[in-house]
Order: structure tokens, then sequence, then C-alpha cells
């Protein structure tokens, strides 16, 4: 049976069908409600900040998937942007959507996985990961390779879909993961464990159904894998 990790590597018409939903906000929204009663305006909002990001920034954004982030970066913002997915699929649809917004040669694509990244240690200033760490087999060791990216007093931002917040939505997430769409879904509390661990002193955490938003900052680089 393919793993999740090639699933997500190769897969064209479900990562099209995600594409285009989360980039109508309100088709997410409601999609987000429906499934795992969370009001996605607090995630809209998040991304919303990337265009006030300082000039000399240097940002990661993965899993970037069709563009879903960048979209909001302002024409000739002076940032370094990264714009990182495991589907080569997901990087050709990001391509299209820079060169909608005349930003092709703004923003560096590459192909990677967020478990074992291919940047020196310490190389970005922010990293932003929204609605990737439940796909992964070992979210946890995402995090940890984001925390070694990032450099000291660096930000990371992002959101995850968890476990623990309610037996319908448990259940929707152990469907999407015998169908292959899921992997470990990380448990409520489980990510504000792991940032603490990492070195990361916590901003926020909060909650919206099963939908976990998070931010923090690198205290440290002491990573314990």
């Amino acid at each position: 049976m393919i793993g999740v990790t090639e699933r997500w590597r190769t897969e064209r018409v479900m990562a099209a069908m995600y594409d285009a939903g989360v980039k109508h906000d309100r088709v997410a929204m409601v999609g987000a409600w429906t499934m795992w009663g969370a009001d996605m305006r607090r995630m809209f909002a998040d991304v919303a900040r990337l265009a006030d990001t300082p000039a000399g920034t240097s940002v990661l954004d993965i899993p970037c998937g069709g563009g879903f982030a960048f979209r909001v970066l302002r024409p000739g913002q002076p940032v370094r942007y990264v714009a990182a997915d495991i589907s080569p699929y997901m990087l050709q649809r990001a391509r299209g959507e820079a060169r909608r917004m005349q930003a092709q040669d703004a923003i560096e694509f590459v192909e990677a996985d967020v478990t074992a990244l291919q940047f020196d240690d310490a190389s970005f200033d922010l990293c932003v990961t929204y609605n990737g760490l439940h796909c992964l087999p070992d979210p946890r060791a995402a995090l940890a390779e984001l925390a070694r990216v990032l450099r000291p007093g660096g930000t990371l931002r992002g959101t995850s879909c968890v476990k623990g917040r309610g037996a319908r939505k448990d259940v929707l997430i152990a469907m999407l993961r015998r169908a292959g769409v899921f992997g470990n879904a990380p448990r409520a509390g489980e990510i504000e464990t792991w940032l603490r661990e990492f070195g990361f002193a916590i901003v926020t955490v909060e909650h919206s159904g099963a939908v976990e938003f998070f931010e923090a900052k690198l205290s440290s680089k002491e990573i314990h894998p």
C-alpha cells in the first residue's frame, strides 16, 4: 500500500481539489466548519500578516501547496521567500500562481520533504506551515526540522488538524488516515509540547474545533530528536 508521504508526492486530483478549495476563502471556511467545526478566519488573518513581513526577512513556506500563503505578498516586497513542497505537481501550480501575480522571479521554488530539509541550520527568520502537519507520518520530526532551519529569535506559525477535539472529528481523521490522506495527526496539546521541547517560547496556541493555530519564537537551538 502506498504511504501517505508518497501519496502526497504523486497525487494530482486530490491535490488540485484541495488547492482550489483553500484559495477560495468562503469555500474553505464552509468546508472547515462542516468537517472540523473550525472558524478559519483566524488562519486567513494569519496568512495576511505575510504582506507586512519586514524587508530582508528570509521566509520558508512549507508545504506551500499551490501558493495559498504567498498570494498575499505585495509586488516587489523585499523579502527572500522560499516556497517548498514535496509535490512537484503542487509546485507547478504554485509557479502558475506566482506568474499570475507577476512574482515568479521573487519566489524560490524548492521540492522538499519537511521531515528532512536540505537547508542549512539557521537559514530562515520565519517559517510558516499551514494545513500540513496532520498529513505527515511524523509531525514531530517536521517541527524539529523547522526548528533547525530557523535562526534564534525566528518565528514559526502554522495550523494543523488535531485529534481529541470531539468523537465525530476523531472518526473523520481516522477515516482520512485509512484513505491515505492524513498521517499521524497530532493530539490536542502535542504541538505545544513539541515546540517547547525544541526550544520555542509559545506566543499563542488556539483551538477552533479540531484545528489548532500556533505561533512560537525560537529561543534556543537545543533540539532533542
